[in-house]
């Protein structure tokens, strides 16, 4: 090993010192930053002048500062984040909830599977991991549990099919990733559209399999409604509005009608409208989703800043070669590099948030795997299929750093709306299978790199 791969690596151990011992994310990425840089200008390992980067490392970063603050594809981020959080008072997931309950409550475990065929649509429409899980906890586990379903697989339901929102369109972890590496967001949605749907299939055969083996974890409901196409249509016109949505946010951008900044104002403003046609519009109810937006974005720009800083430091020394050496050094194929960084990933997952990895990580890893030798078929249309195919892996994985503890923020979430008697005993063992069932949706994505690349293919053709 060369003095700069130590080198990289003393800056990563000290970024997971500064957050074992509690220092903001934010600030943890700057100070590295600033200290390293100080470090390899006042030691024997210089900056490459290649880089462009010289000793003026705080003018390089306030200009790559001001590019990730003035790029257009970014304020995507505010407008699907509004989005989301508005639509989650405009009373739409209600209305479903009781809708889908009528229907499904003759078959076992129809509850659970009404509550995950509602966090998928919830994820095609808000893409806010938070506010799905929060409401559809808020909607779902009081009956669960007055139905008298088991602890354990009403949390894993319900923070199982809450983190969809990370993974099915329009997410904003995909818009993140697009532009890091400069890739198109309609082929990263499209890419994610059959690996979110088939772990949602997943849950749901899992909840019925489940539900069969075990009726006293799901028994039926006491008082059950007799089948009648009056609860049809009444289900298929509570489905509109979100169904209405979701067409004009995604459409729009598979059909080339509008860019992703473009839908995202047009899914701001239509969840405004949905909101107000539920009489739930009020200055309170905007003043709430506007402080949460505002949260939430300068959270996610704030780390973004600070991984940009951070990063800039390790490529100047050359770290990006560092990285390429110790990968490439690997007794492994090509595959097994890639099955190598997604375990890295799963396990990073267990302390750091997915802002955190897919902003410090992916731009790190993301070359390497562009230059490995990869059969990923791109059907002829996909501009880059191995970073593609990479970006859903990633994304995949990074669904499972919100149920494994201890930092899993969607048990956080769960357990703050939970009557006392639910403890963390009980979220842990509900969502060990469904870590399980994302895992084998891993396995089918790395293996069949098509359920990715064949989408976005087939649409652009």
């Amino acid at each position: 090993m060369e003095l700069t791969d130590y080198f990289v690596i003393l800056m990563f151990a000290s970024f997971i010192c500064f957050l074992l011992l509690g220092v903001p994310i934010a600030y943890c990425l700057w100070g590295t930053a600033m200290i390293f840089s100080l470090v390899g200008w006042g030691s024997d390992i210089y900056l490459h002048t290649n880089t462009g980067l010289g000793y003026n490392f705080l003018g390089v970063a306030v200009r790559r500062i001001y590019n990730v603050m003035s790029n257009w594809v970014l304020v995507a981020l505010p407008m699907f984040i509004f989005m989301g959080l508005m639509l989650e008072r405009s009373g739409v997931a209600e209305r479903l909830m009781r809708s889908a309950q009528e229907l499904f409550g003759r078959v076992r475990g129809g509850l659970a599977v009404t509550t995950a065929l509602i966090g998928v649509l919830l994820a095609a429409s808000t893409g806010i991991v938070g506010a799905s899980v929060v409401l559809l906890g808020m909607l779902s586990l009081p009956t669960m549990l007055e139905q008298g379903y088991s602890k354990e697989l009403s949390l894993g339901t319900i923070a199982g099919a809450g983190t969809l929102g990370i993974l099915i369109p329009p997410s904003i972890m995909l818009v993140m990733m697009a532009d890091q590496l400069a890739l198109s967001v309609g082929d990263l949605f499209l890419g994610a559209f059959i690996p979110g749907l088939a772990l949602a299939v997943l849950y749901i055969l899992y909840i019925l399999v489940f539900s069969y083996l075990r009726p006293k974890a799901a028994p039926l409901a006491p008082e059950r409604h007799p089948f009648s196409w009056r609860i049809v249509v009444r289900l298929a016109r509570d489905v509109l509005p979100p169904a209405v949505l979701i067409l004009a946010v995604l459409g729009s951008i598979f059909a080339g009608i509008a860019t992703v900044t473009e839908a995202s104002g047009v899914g701001a403003m239509a969840a405004v409208l949905l909101t107000l046609t539920s009489r739930r519009l009020n200055f309170r109810v905007l003043k709430q989703v506007l402080v949460g937006t505002f949260n939430t974005t300068g959270y996610i720009f704030g780390i973004l800043i600070g991984a940009n800083a951070f990063a800039l430091v390790p490529r100047g020394l050359g770290g990006d070669e560092a990285i390429e050496r110790m990968l490439t050094a690997l007794p492994f194929g090509p595959l097994g590099v890639v099955f190598f960084l997604i375990i890295c990933v799963f396990l990073l997952g267990f302390f750091l948030d997915w802002v955190e990895i897919t902003l410090i990580i992916l731009p790190l890893v993301a070359p390497v795997v562009a230059g490995l030798d990869l059969d990923v078929p791109g059907y002829g249309v996909v501009d880059d299929p191995k970073q593609v195919w990479f970006s859903i892996l990633l994304a995949v994985t990074l669904q499972t750093s919100f149920l494994t503890p201890p930092v899993g923020f969607s048990l956080f979430y769960l357990k703050g709306i939970c009557p006392p008697e639910v403890t963390l005993g009980h979220l842990y063992r509900g969502v060990i299978p469904f870590i399980i069932l994302q895992m084998v949706a891993l396995m089918l994505t790395f293996f069949w790199p098509e359920l990715v690349t064949w989408l976005p293919g087939v649409a652009y053709q």
